[in-house]
C-alpha cells in the first residue's frame, strides 16, 4: 500500500469512527442526563432513539447521495456537520435542544459512513481486503472503547466532553480527507439541473416519510401508555397511526422503482429475510445489555462512571480479541457453528443475569459480559458470512444495505425493550426480568441456530431427494 493510500485510509477512519463512537459514549452518561434533566428512563431513552433512527434513514440516503454529489463532497460535508453538532450540543438549553442536536450529529456521522467504504473500494487497488479490515477495525474498535472513553470523560469532567471529543478526530479527518480523497466526478454531471421531483424519487422521500413518522409515532404512543401506567386514548391514536403508516410504507416499498428499503428483495429471496431477522434479534440482545447495563450499575450499583466504563470495556475487548478466531473458524466450517456457540453464551448470560441482586460481586457482572462480548465478536463475523452465503451476488450491495437497517431496527427495538421494562426508575428486580425476556429470545436464537442449514447441506439434501 502506497504512502498516499495509507493516509486516505487513516482519513476515512477516522471520519467512520464517529458514528459509533458517539452512539456508544452515551451508554455510560444516561444515568447523568437522567438526573441532570429529572428525567425518566422512558423519556431520557429518546437520546438513544433518535440517534439510532436519524442513522437508519440518514445512511442509506447519504448513500445514494454520493453518487450524485460525489463521495468526496458527501465525507467533508458530514464532517462539517458534525463538528457543528458536537459544539452546539453541550450548550442545549434544555433536554429538547439536546435531541435534536443529536439528531444532527448522527446525520453528520452517518454521511461518513455511508460513503467511507465505498471510499476504499474505489481508490486503494492494492491490498483492499487489508484495507478493508482496518476500516473494520476504526468502526468496532470505537465501538469498544466507547464506554470506557465516555466513563473517563465523565468521570473526570462532564458529559458535556462526549461532545467536545470528536473536535480533534473532525479537524484531523478534514485536513486528511482535504488532502488525499481524490476528488471524484458525480454520476449526474451537473446535479443542480437535475429537477427536484427527481431527486425526490430517486432517494425515495415518500417512503423515507412514512417509515420515520410511522416509526416515531408508534414509540410515541408504546412509551407514553409505559410511562403513564395505562393507556389513554391520545396514546393509541399515536400507536394506531404509527402503525398504519408503517404498513402503508410497506406496501409503497413494493411498488416503486427506487425503494428507500427494498421489500420485494425479501420475497424473492427467504434466506436473506431469516438472516436479516436474525441480525435484529441478534442487535436486541447485545444492545439490550449495552444500553441496559451502564444505568443498572450507576443506578442500582451505585457505581462510579470511570469503574462503569472500565467494566464495559471488557464487553468490547472479548468481541475483538474473537473476530479473528472467528474468521479462521468460520472459514473452515461455515458460519453455522459459530452462530450457534454465540446462540448458547447469549442464552447462558441471560440466564446469569437473572441471578444478579443488589449484592452480587463484581465478577459475575464480569461473567455475563464476558459471555455477551465473545457472541458478539462471534456474530460480528458469522452473521456477515451467512449474509453472503444466502445472498446472490448480483444483489450483494443491497443486501449490505437492508444488512445495516436490520442493525439499527434490532437497536431501536432494544431501546424500546429497555424503556418498557426499567419505566420511571432502573431497579434491580426489573433487570432480572430484562434478563428473563432476553433469555426467550436467546433461545429462539438458538432453535434458529440449530435449524440452520450451509449452502452444501442443502444441495445435497437435494440429491439425496433426487
Amino acid at each position: 500500500m502506497t504512502v498516499h493510500n495509507r493516509w486516505l485510509l487513516i482519513s476515512v477512519g477516522l471520519g467512520v469512527l464517529l458514528n459509533p463512537l458517539n452512539s456508544s459514549m452515551i451508554s455510560v452518561a444516561i444515568a447523568r442526563l437522567q438526573n441532570m434533566y429529572e428525567l425518566n428512563f422512558t423519556d431520557v431513552s429518546w437520546v438513544i432513539f433518535s440517534f439510532y433512527i436519524a442513522s437508519c434513514i440518514a445512511q442509506p440516503v447519504m448513500g445514494k447521495a454520493s453518487d450524485l454529489f460525489g463521495r468526496k463532497q458527501i465525507f467533508l460535508t458530514g464532517l462539517v456537520v458534525a463538528l457543528i453538532a458536537s459544539l452546539l450540543a453541550p450548550l442545549s438549553p434544555n433536554f429538547g435542544w439536546l435531541i435534536v442536536f443529536r439528531i444532527i450529529q448522527s446525520i453528520g456521522t452517518s454521511m461518513m459512513v455511508a460513503v467511507g467504504m465505498a471510499l476504499v473500494r474505489i481508490h486503494i487497488t492494492e491490498k483492499q481486503a487489508a484495507a478493508l479490515s482496518v476500516l473494520s477495525i476504526f468502526l468496532s474498535g470505537a465501538a469498544a472503547i466507547g464506554p470506557f472513553v465516555g466513563g473517563v470523560l465523565i468521570h473526570w469532567w462532564d458529559w458535556h466532553a462526549i461532545f467536545f471529543i470528536n473536535i480533534p478526530f473532525v479537524v484531523l479527518s478534514f485536513l486528511l480527507a482535504w488532502r488525499y480523497i481524490p476528488r471524484d466526478e458525480p454520476r449526474i454531471s451537473a446535479s443542480q439541473n437535475m429537477p427536484l421531483r427527481q431527486w425526490l424519487a430517486l432517494i425515495d422521500a415518500p417512503g423515507i416519510i412514512l417509515f420515520t413518522f410511522g416509526l416515531v409515532s408508534l414509540l410515541i404512543g408504546v412509551l407514553l401508555a409505559k410511562s403513564k401506567g395505562h393507556a389513554s386514548a391520545e396514546d393509541v391514536v399515536a400507536g394506531l397511526i404509527g402503525l398504519l403508516l408503517l404498513i402503508a410504507f410497506v406496501r409503497h416499498e413494493r411498488k416503486v422503482a427506487s425503494p428507500f428499503i427494498p421489500i420485494r428483495t425479501f420475497a424473492k429471496h427467504p434466506a436473506l429475510a431469516r438472516v436479516n431477522i436474525e441480525f435484529v434479534l441478534v442487535n436486541i440482545l447485545y444492545y439490550s445489555l449495552f444500553f441496559g447495563l451502564p444505568t443498572y450499575l450507576q443506578m442500582v450499583r451505585h457505581v462510579s462512571e470511570l469503574q462503569t466504563g472500565l467494566l464495559m470495556l471488557s464487553l468490547g475487548l472479548c468481541s475483538l480479541a474473537v473476530s479473528p478466531i472467528a474468521g479462521r473458524w468460520i472459514d473452515k466450517a461455515g458460519p453455522r457453528p459459530a452462530l450457534l456457540v454465540s446462540a448458547l453464551l447469549m442464552t447462558f448470560g441471560s440466564v446469569w443475569i437473572m441471578s444478579w441482586n443488589q449484592t452480587s460481586p463484581v465478577i459475575s457482572v464480569c461473567v455475563a459480559l464476558a459471555a455477551f462480548g465473545i457472541s458478539n465478536g462471534l456474530n460480528n463475523v458469522g452473521m456477515q458470512a451467512s449474509l453472503f452465503q444466502s445472498t446472490p451476488k448480483e444483489i450483494i450491495g443491497v443486501a449490505s444495505g437492508i444488512f445495516m437497517t436490520a442493525r439499527y431496527i434490532g437497536t431501536i427495538l432494544s431501546s424500546l425493550l429497555l424503556s418498557i421494562v426499567m419505566g420511571d426508575t432502573f431497579s434491580a428486580g426489573a433487570f432480572r426480568l430484562l434478563g428473563a425476556i432476553l433469555t426467550a429470545v436467546a433461545l429462539s436464537l438458538v432453535f434458529i441456530s440449530w435449524q440452520r442449514r450451509e449452502p452444501q447441506q442443502l444441495e445435497q439434501k437435494k440429491l439425496e431427494q433426487l
